[in-house]
């Protein structure tokens, strides 16, 4: 019997795929009346393409990447429209061993906190005698580049003059590293595992040290698609919403490494997917450490699209010079992210969900109940240097950070 509605996926091999995977696998598509057909790709340039084209109603994307499009910045591109998250966190920034020695012997500590390990990166680089590191992002228009931009600045270092950062591919990263061409490398999950593990890398901080609480896959969408098919993306939003309850249970963690692992998806071990989906993160050496709310599928509203994220990473954009800002800018980005959708599509579901569309990042130093009856919490959030964004004053923040 044919389903009613057919939707064409694209995805690349990474961990945070998984709510598009178990959607399919465990038949959170089917029960919606959806056929879900997901086409695995190797770039985030062909995604953008394929999505341009229509080849793909929607896609497993990186967060800034459709405000990009949607602001002209990436062409060919559609028109994108961002109704759900695919989750919080599940990227690390991982060094070579050689420079990991080095930053521990500057005061870098093996709990990955993102405080000393900023740090003493930036004392290695003053000692440092001959060429800059360098450092591998997956795309200009990705929460690593604009993290890892973060990082560095907030830790003294100039992302444009203390360091080289250039574009790799995901599964490039670790034999990049080996063969001495980057020094380092901020990618999604399995890829810091998997240097670890199999190239002598270390993982020095992580995402969820960086900024907390903070998306890194969205579900991107065509715009045009989802005018025309409302229904079936609403079908989806739940499917997806189901299929994060699903990946969030420790007890489905081995089948969803196991899921994840098939060669039409991530295509390696499942024993270098269960790291990240349990938290126990194998960082180097011999050394596991245990890292809270590294990869969030469902919790602490991990699947909703705040427009504070979306203008969070807009002004990153201003900041290291992608696009002026403008009230028209500003704009686009913030209409980019769906709210309003998501609320609707899952409405039916009783979902606990916020109240409002923004919040200010970082000022949740805890977990804390929200809404009248305390079924969702959110936070801790924000940033490791004590920052704060409040989305009511992008001005006062792109200010601010111009002046560091």
């Amino acid at each position: 019997m044919t389903s009613k509605h057919q939707i064409t996926a694209g995805f690349l091999p990474l961990l945070d795929s998984a709510l598009l995977v178990a959607a399919k696998e465990k038949g959170f598509a089917a029960q919606q009346d959806i056929e879900l057909t997901l086409v695995r790709e190797r770039s985030w340039a062909t995604i953008r393409d394929r999505l341009a084209v229509s080849h793909f109603d929607v896609a497993h994307i990186l967060a800034p990447m459709p405000i990009a499009c949607n602001l002209g910045l990436s062409a060919p591109a559609p028109r994108m429209i961002v109704p759900l998250a695919m989750g919080l966190g599940g990227n690390a920034v991982t060094v070579s061993a050689g420079l990991w020695q080095a930053m521990a012997e500057c005061g870098a500590r093996p709990d990955l906190d993102a405080r000393s390990s900023g740090f003493a990166l930036r004392q290695v680089i003053n000692e440092r005698k001959g060429g800059p590191l360098r450092f591998g992002v997956v795309h200009p228009y990705s929460g690593h580049n604009y993290e890892l931009r973060y990082w560095l600045a907030a830790s003294g270092i100039d992302p444009d003059l203390d360091v080289e950062i250039g574009i790799l591919p995901p599964p490039d990263m670790a034999d990049a590293l080996t063969a001495g061409l980057i020094d380092g490398y901020c990618a999604g999950e399995p890829w810091n595992t998997l240097g670890v593990l199999n190239n002598h890398a270390r993982m020095a901080t992580v995402k969820a040290a960086i900024w907390k609480s903070s998306p890194e896959k969205v579900l991107g969408v065509n715009s045009r698609w989802a005018d025309e098919k409302p229904e079936a993306l609403a079908g989806l939003l739940r499917a997806l919403y189901s299929a994060s309850r699903w990946c969030a249970d420790a007890g489905n963690h081995e089948e969803l490494a196991s899921l994840l692992a098939k060669p039409a998806y991530v295509d390696r071990p499942g024993a270098s997917l269960l790291p990240a989906l349990t938290g126990l993160l194998h960082i180097g050496g011999n050394e596991t450490l245990s890292i809270r709310d590294f990869f969030v599928p469902n919790a602490k509203a991990a699947t909703f699209p705040w427009k504070s994220h979306a203008l969070w990473f807009y002004t990153q954009m201003v900041r290291w010079g992608h696009i002026p800002h403008t009230t028209a800018h500003q704009q686009i980005a913030n209409d980019t992210y769906r709210p309003d959708i998501y609320r609707e599509s899952l409405k039916v579901l009783n979902v606990a969900m916020p109240a409002a569309s923004s919040k200010v990042e970082g000022a949740l130093r805890v977990e804390t109940p929200v809404g009248s009856s305390g079924a969702l919490t959110l936070g801790p959030d924000g940033f490791f240097d004590g920052g704060l964004f409040d989305p009511a004053d992008v001005d006062g923040y792109i200010a601010s950070q111009a002046r560091r």
